[in-house]
């Protein structure tokens, strides 16, 4: 195998990128390297294998077509209201529960119609809705015929996904005496920019402010904090404990922990199973954690990413053990193979160190406050945080027709309740086993050697490339490729020799020469493929370092 045509100039150049933005320049060079293969005119013999990104190749059809199937009751509520050619009225609450159970009972060939009648059946069970109220909402947001009232989260919706925060996110065991307020968001992402934004405008973090992420990390944690407009001041706790040579256990050692001990640490950001490592944090991590928050840094706030949660026996997020501390994200996107869909919450207990802070402002913050926010109240230094996240999502001034749209609040609707039945816990282990047999196949092809870890999640992989050199071949070999080579240059060697297109993990700030291999958007047996593609390109160092 040939080296890459690019000079090591070059590569060094495009290695600056942020690791989406280089994956671009990866897809170019194997796309090009395609039209390069001999074959029949117009066609291609080598398929590109593109494990850098973190859409699934999966979807949740259940939900789905029980969300369809409450659209054709929706539009017969609607109907029933004003028939006119195309016109249709607004669903009508009073005797509503009722009508469905005719719908249903008239339509059992609908599908989806058994698992919405399942869904409903349980939230008034679990919750004790008032049928009528809770079958109205999902109907008259299924049409879209209103802004979202509340704006921040629906009402039954807030209930139903608090549910499955607390089943998912919590392991079963929410925090006691403690309630959790919600705001709908449009997807995981939006609600990191929402979060940042609000600290800032509300005083509780200032420009040049002193923040920790906890790294390897989704590079939005990264480069966020270096936007001019916040400025912040960056401490890097770093996942850097090894298993034995050569062997990453991508773990957190105490030392690292202790750094939010540090009172000027005001915030710490944490993928939680992390990206790209793809691990739970550990219970011994977790109580550190814990203690140094009751110790030394109490107001610390922590945003825990818990996107990944699901993909990991017996999860408990940040959120469940320091609720007073901790902003939740979550997003609905990688189990239900749902990206499309943009759905995400933030979570906040009721009580919490933010609400705090801002009652303990100097009267100039506070004046200051009361005058961005007092055109949604006669007493604004009352509104909360999470209330604040929703106006500043709108500029404050389109506060009351901010939130996320009603049919996007009633997919997650019925994700959640799903999640509650036989049928979605079936579904959940059908997932987990999928990652995981891609996990195994990616390390045959590579023969490469992981540490054994209980709350691995596998949506992805990082593999410490330089890691397995100095395994197999000894520290002699690790320095040479680092002589001679820039870390990215397998990337480059896999897009172009292999049409196979991967991240480089030192762009979540890992190791340089790490790279990160998505297991969730390819079929199985491709993960063979690229892993043995790995494994060649490896090789093919060892024999350039033996050549001299």
């Amino acid at each position: 195998m040939p080296k890459t045509r690019l000079s090591r100039e070059q590569i060094r150049s495009f290695a600056q990128l942020s690791p989406f933005e280089l994956k671009d320049r990866f897809i170019q060079i194997a796309t090009a390297a395609q039209s390069d293969q001999p074959g029949q005119k117009g066609k291609t013999t080598r398929a590109m294998l593109n494990a850098g990104r973190g859409n699934p190749n999966w979807v949740a059809t259940g939900p789905r077509e029980a969300y369809h199937a409450l659209g054709y009751f929706a539009i017969s509520e609607s109907r029933r209201v004003w028939t006119a050619d195309n016109l249709g009225g607004m669903p009508e609450a009073e005797g509503c529960a009722e009508r469905f159970e005719r719908f249903v009972r008239t339509n059992p060939g609908l599908p989806g119609i058994e698992l919405l009648k399942a869904c409903v059946d349980l939230a008034v069970k679990r919750f004790g809705f008032v049928p009528d109220a809770l079958v109205h909402e999902l109907a008259d947001s299924s049409i879209g015929d209103n802004y979202p009232v509340p704006d921040r989260i629906l009402h039954h919706t807030e209930q139903i996904v608090r549910g499955y925060l607390a089943d998912e996110m919590f392991d079963h065991r929410p925090p006691e005496g403690r309630s959790l307020s919600l705001f709908a968001t449009e997807g995981g992402t939006a609600a990191m920019c929402y979060i940042f934004d609000s600290l800032v405008k509300n005083g509780i973090l200032r420009k040049g402010d002193r923040i920790a992420l906890m790294v390897p990390v989704f590079t939005p944690y990264l480069e966020i904090p270096e936007l001019d407009t916040y400025g912040f001041d960056v401490v890097h706790v770093q996942a850097s404990l090894f298993t034995e040579t050569g062997v990453r256990q991508w773990r957190y050692p105490p030392d690292e922990i202790e750094k939010l001990a540090d009172p000027s640490v005001k915030m710490v950001c944490c993928v939680n199973p992390s990206n790209p490592p793809s691990l739970a944090l550990s219970t011994r991590v977790s109580e550190q954690i814990v203690s140094l928050v009751a110790e030394s840094n109490p107001n610390l706030i922590i945003v825990t990413d818990d996107v990944y949660g699901t993909f990991v026996e017996g999860f408990r997020s940040l959120a469940a053990d320091l609720p007073r501390n901790t902003l939740l994200v979550y997003s609905y996107s990688k189990h239900y193979g749902a990206t499309g869909w943009r759905l995400g919450v933030i979570g906040l207990h009721d009580d919490n160190v933010i609400d705090a802070m801002l009652a303990a402002q100097d009267p100039e913050q506070k004046a200051r406050l009361d005058r961005r926010y007092g055109t949604l109240s006669l007493e604004p230094e009352k509104i909360r945080f999470i209330d604040r996240l929703v106006a500043d999502s709108r500029q404050v001034a389109l506060n009351h027709t901010a939130g996320l749209s009603l049919p996007q609040q009633m997919m997650m609707v019925l994700f959640s309740l799903f999640d509650m039945l036989d049928e979605g816990q079936d579904y959940k282990h059908r997932i987990r086993a999928i990652v995981q047999q891609r996990l195994g196949l990616l390390l045959e092809g590579a023969h490469m050697k992981i540490s054994e870890d209980a709350k691995r999640a596998g949506y992805y992989i990082e593999l410490d490339l330089l890691a397995e050199a100095e395994r197999v071949h000894g520290k002699e070999f690790a320095e040479f490729l680092e002589r001679n080579y820039e870390p990215v240059d397998p990337l480059f060697r896999l897009a172009e020799q292999t049409s196979v297109v991967l991240l480089n993990g030192g762009g979540f700030d890992g190791p340089e020469w790490s790279v990160r291999v998505s297991l969730a958007n390819l079929d199985d047996l491709d993960y063979l493929k690229i892993g043995h593609h790995l494994r060649v390109v490896f090789d093919e160092y060892a024999r350039e370092w033996r050549a001299g």
